[in-house]
């Protein structure tokens, strides 16, 4: 591990002024913060093509990106990701395009002469049952919970290439595990969304509909950790401009809360006040998630900021703001992120 440090730190403007910066899945949830952030960092060379632009599934259109963009880092974000549900019903397609999507960008990174590649992993790599708090160390100990192990293991492949890719010809790649994400702009569409913004929009619409009851999948025992956006796109910097290390670093806060609490306290903040009905026949994912978050701080001095329950009143409140009701009652998003990142929140 190089660079280590029990300090807070933060991004410095100096070093991204005139950084050539290339973001894949910027315009999705995690990737739109980091492009916030980059600009408040004064990065005034930033590329975040779209799927339109560049499919990352074709090598030759990853070759003419790294070609166009000529990047000095490339933070890779963009994924094909959703819920249980979406796993379940998309395995080879998960397993497909994430694993050629990264070995694409990291070899024509690597043939370009890219100075460094920031790959964002996913938390369902870690083995299905990893003793807790989950610890980079036990990432090989087992295989991973089965209803997202073909999205887990592709993304887990990638820090092979990556390590492999550093021993044989210097590529610097570093690899981050972030937990689940959550905050505003999160995916809220029910077919796809991860679990707070699919329990908001469901508690939403309850209050709204004067509903009594709410359905939710599995038994509410299983436990999650989440990390607000905001702090996630800030580790994500601070990894690019001050870690350098081959080993896989985790990004979280360190706190769990079961899905049965965490349904209880969303409901509280909208007011809904009626019975939440579990349907245990549906997967509750791996019983329990939560990480060892000290190699992120010695090692690039993250350290998470944003309370659980203030970065859920700003979730819920950007959902209220940015959502309208349509004729039918429901409500529709005015904007919403149009590509894919590596945002981590399955249940």
């Amino acid at each position: 591990m190089t660079g280590t440090t029990d300090i807070e730190r933060s991004s410095t403007p100096e070093f991204w002024d005139s950084r050539r910066v290339l973001v894949t899945g910027g315009n999705g949830f995690l990737g739109s913060h980091i492009l916030e952030q980059l600009e408040e960092q004064g990065a005034h060379h930033v590329v975040a093509p779209t799927v339109a632009e560049y499919d990352l599934t074709d090598a030759m259109a990853v070759r003419d990106l790294i070609t166009d963009s000529n990047p000095d880092i490339v933070i890779h974000l963009a994924a094909e990701v959703g819920g249980i549900g979406a796993n379940r019903e998309q395995p080879g397609r998960f397993f497909y395009a994430n694993m050629v999507m990264g070995v694409h960008m990291i070899e024509e990174a690597r043939r370009a002469g890219v100075g460094k590649f920031v790959q964002l992993g996913t938390i369902c790599a870690y083995p299905k049952h990893t003793p807790v708090p989950f610890r980079e160390a036990d990432l090989w100990n087992g295989y991973p919970e089965e209803t997202n192990a073909p999205y887990g293991i592709a993304k887990k492949a990638l820090l092979v290439q990556l390590q492999a890719y550093r021993a044989q010809y210097g590529f610097n790649g570093v690899y981050l595990l972030p937990v689940n994400l959550y905050g505003p702009r999160d995916n809220f569409d029910p077919r796809s969304s991860h679990v707070i913004p699919a329990l908001i929009r469901k508690m939403v619409e309850a209050v709204q509909d004067g509903r009594e009851e709410v359905f939710l999948w599995g038994t509410g025992k299983a436990s999650r950790e989440f990390l607000y956006v905001e702090d996630c796109a800030r580790a994500v910097l601070l990894a690019a401009e001050h870690y350098d290390g081959p080993e896989p670093v985790n990004l979280g806060t360190g706190n769990e809360i079961t899905i049965g609490d965490l349904a209880e306290r969303i409901a509280s903040e909208v007011g809904f006040a009626g019975r939440l009905t579990y349907d245990p026949s549906k997967p509750d994912g791996q019983q329990r998630r939560c990480l060892d978050t000290s190699r992120a701080l010695e090692s690039f001095g993250f350290r998470s900021r944003v309370a659980f329950d203030e970065g859920l009143r700003q979730t819920i409140a950007w959902f209220q703001k940015s959502h309208s009701t349509d004729p039918g009652g429901r409500h529709v998003a005015h904007s919403r992120p149009t590509q894919s990142d590596s945002v981590e929140a399955e249940h």
